[in-house]
């Protein structure tokens, strides 16, 4: 009887220590929790100032041993000790979401809205800066919350210009305060990842070149400002509609001017042919290498390419016309509509250059046709036919 006793006795020794563990596991992962996401807090620059009188004047009262020295020293450790709570207390429980704009081209301003949620009950939360990342890095443009209250969410907005076309992958926040005392610069990385695609710069596009293509149609090839066609439906007025084709019925109920289309009108096609081959390809053999320089200017001309094909895309749509799109080893049948620009507008903003054993899918339509060469001038062709006009600078 005493031996099972001293065996269930020391059997049940181990459980203190379990708790012991288990306790101290919960306290490293609650203080572990409570730093993440990792801080940083390098000082600025009059928190160097402020530190290095700290270390001097904490010297002199250590050599003199003076109680008013002392006293001054605590001081100031004390305020190095609350920036660092305050600041902290700060950047917690702090909520960050984007309000994605609608589309953004290059070389184009667009607004980037942030919103910044404090979900602590009680604290407020001061002189709060955030920066959108893109691979770990801010970008120069930055939102600032002077006060957010308990509870509340506020809402602005940053103004920025993407560099070039393509997806642009934005990979979190970074969240910055110098309160209380502008000593220290905390701050803290919240992961929040999103992409946007940035269609191409567009520019104007080159007067000569519409004018070209508006008289072709004026000598009766398409019938596009003909009032004999069949009814197909109706749309809101363009400058350069007729004013005897408002249905002014339609017009009064939906408070906008709206006219009588066509079938005439929907028989306006027009197909962009980008040939999407390095522009040394086209220059001579491609396997002779080049230097550079050349490089450099073969990347501008395909992308001033590109760029050209987006705005001419954009007007055309904007002027009734179908547009379809025609490239190495890819084709967009021609439509029309904001759909048809969004589609043609992603085609671009992604397409790369291509080699000459992919094929140029021209299907020879019997309507409009505007080929594009990196570094060379727009070719325009009806029906077969193709004509070439003046460079324009």
């Amino acid at each position: 009887m005493p031996a099972s006793a001293s065996s269930s006795s020391s059997a049940a020794h181990p459980a203190p220590r379990t708790s012991r563990r288990s306790r101290w596991s919960r306290l490293v992962h609650a203080a572990w929790k409570w730093v993440r996401p990792r801080r940083r807090f390098p000082p600025t620059r009059e928190g160097w100032y402020f530190l290095v009188g700290t270390l001097l004047i904490g010297l002199g009262a250590i050599n003199a041993g003076l109680n008013l020295l002392f006293l001054v020293w605590g001081m100031m450790l004390f305020l190095i000790l609350a920036s660092g709570v305050l600041s902290e207390l700060c950047l917690r429980k702090l909520d960050v979401r984007r309000a994605l704009p609608m589309s953004v081209h290059a070389d184009t301003t667009y607004l980037m809205g942030i919103a910044l949620t404090n979900q602590k009950k009680r604290l407020p939360s001061f002189s709060v800066e955030v920066e959108d990342l893109v691979d770990g890095k801010p970008i120069d443009k930055r939102c600032y919350f002077l006060k957010l209250p308990a509870g509340r969410t506020q809402e602005t907005a940053y103004r920025h210009v993407a560099a070039r076309r393509g997806p642009l992958r934005l990979s979190g926040f970074r969240l910055s305060t110098r309160f209380p005392f502008g000593l220290i610069h905390k701050s803290k990385d919240v992961v929040a990842p999103a992409e946007l695609l940035v269609y191409p710069a567009l520019s104007p596009v080159p007067r000569e070149l519409l004018r070209g293509f508006a008289s072709h149609h004026g000598r009766g090839h398409h019938k596009w400002r003909s009032r004999r066609g069949e009814f197909f439906g109706l749309r809101e007025f363009r400058q350069g509609d007729d004013p005897r084709d408002i249905h002014w019925r339609t017009s009064a109920r939906r408070g906008a001017p709206f006219v009588r289309e066509t079938e005439d009108d929907e028989g306006q096609e027009v197909c962009l042919v980008v040939d999407n081959a390095p522009a040394d390809a086209h220059a001579g053999d491609a396997s002779v290498p080049t230097s550079t320089s050349t490089q450099t200017a073969s990347e501008a001309d395909f992308e001033r390419m590109i760029s050209l094909a987006a705005s001419l895309a954009s007007e055309l749509l904007n002027r009734g016309y179908r547009v379809g799109l025609a490239a190495r080893g890819e084709e967009i049948m021609p439509e029309g509509g904001p759909a048809q620009s969004t589609r043609l507008l992603r085609f671009l903003a992604l397409v790369e250059p291509s080699t000459h054993d992919v094929p140029l899918r021209d299907s020879g339509r019997t309507g409009a046709t505007i080929r594009l060469r990196p570094g060379a001038a727009p070719e325009i062709g009806f029906g077969g036919s193709t004509s070439s006009p003046r460079r324009v600078a």
